[in-house]
């Protein structure tokens, strides 16, 4: 190896070793010096046509290994000098100042509404059920005693599978009901909170989805005046004290009798008469006592037992409370919208 180039590759590789790195200016100018596309290895390669053919194999391993040798030496001062730098800096933290302060989100209003409905008739011994959105036929219609023939089994109401007659988006939480009441025996006294679906016409008072909560008390010698004072204790405990209600005749295919319960909303302002249409009532769930028929398919003995369901949309339920006009905000994800029901402290 008494060649010349061999000697200047030799000569290179110890100043590579020797040179001394004390500051991070230093460590830069070793980096074009040694690593940068200019560097000094890099011109030694335009030796290899002096070196004779048997040893120019060798020459250029000896060179990469120089190249590999720089680049080493380079990685590892560098990283001194960030660890160093991190340190320095992790000592000019002053932990007596005040932290940043985080951020508070904010929760949904759905629920907000849902958890307050949730806690009154936990109060009263209703136990929480939820279940599958995507329901079967059965469930979600036939135990309910819904005929056939029934609108609500039209197509333009409900959303069903693709390729599939009996598989659909549940269209109430009355389909929790049924497998509660098929699997478990009385006395029942759940509430069924969730998400529906039925096909209408998106707007400011309606949606695609929507939330409900469902109620059910099934037991021995249960009656409508049970129903009465249940449904009138939660209108005192949502919308106040001096609430007042009234219930009107109705109906629905898995309740007999069924009623539509109303709370005296006032006519204090223009806002009022519109949600009210001027009669200062306003409906906010459908009741009744739980139809025979209902009890049968389910295996319950109607002759022992009776019982009666409510249910409610909450999405109504947070425009009241909250006096918002279109039921779309609640899906929208707009953070303006959703930042007024940031608790306050």
């Amino acid at each position: 190896m008494s060649d010349t180039g061999f000697e200047k590759a030799r000569k290179l590789l110890e100043e590579i070793k020797s040179y001394v790195i004390d500051n991070e200016q230093a460590l830069e100018s070793f980096r074009i010096e040694f690593v940068g596309a200019k560097s000094s290895i890099k011109s030694l390669f335009g030796e290899i046509k002096n070196i004779p053919d048997d040893k120019k194999k060798e020459f250029g391993q000896f060179l990469n290994e120089i190249k590999n040798e720089a680049e080493r030496r380079f990685e590892e001062e560098k990283s001194k000098f960030a660890s160093s730098s991190s340190k320095s800096k992790s000592d000019e933290i002053d932990l007596s100042r005040p932290a940043d302060k985080v951020k508070l989100g904010a929760r949904h209003p759905i629920s907000i509404v849902s958890n307050r409905i949730i806690e009154i008739f936990t109060k009263l011994g209703f136990a929480v059920a939820e279940d599958r959105e995507i329901e079967d036929d059965w469930h979600n219609f036939t135990s309910m005693n819904t005929p056939e023939d029934h609108p609500a089994r039209d197509m333009q109401d409900t959303f069903y599978l693709k390729d599939s007659v009996d598989r659909l988006l549940r269209t109430h939480t009355s389909s929790v009901q049924s497998r509660v009441m098929t699997s478990v025996k009385p006395p029942i006294r759940i509430i069924a909170p969730g998400r529906v679906y039925r096909n209408e016409t998106i707007s400011s008072r309606s949606h695609a989805q929507f939330h409900q909560v469902e109620g059910l008390y099934i037991d021995e010698g249960v009656s409508f005046a049970d129903l009465k004072q249940t449904l009138l204790y939660f209108a005192q405990e949502m919308y106040g004290k001096d609430t007042k209600i009234r219930l009107r005749p109705s109906y629905f295919p898995f309740t007999e009798p069924s009623a539509e319960m109303d709370v005296y909303w006032g006519l204090k302002d223009e806002i009022d008469y519109r949600i009210t249409k001027g009669t200062g009532w306003l409906e906010i769930l459908g009741c009744g006592m739980v139809d025979p028929n209902v009890l049968k398919n389910c295996d319950i003995d109607p002759e022992k037992y009776s019982g009666f369901a409510f249910g409610m949309g909450i999405e109504r339920q947070c425009m009241l409370k909250y006096r918002i006009d279109d039921i779309r905000s609640f899906f929208e994800n707009d953070i303006r919208f959703l930042e007024q029901f940031k608790p306050v402290f």
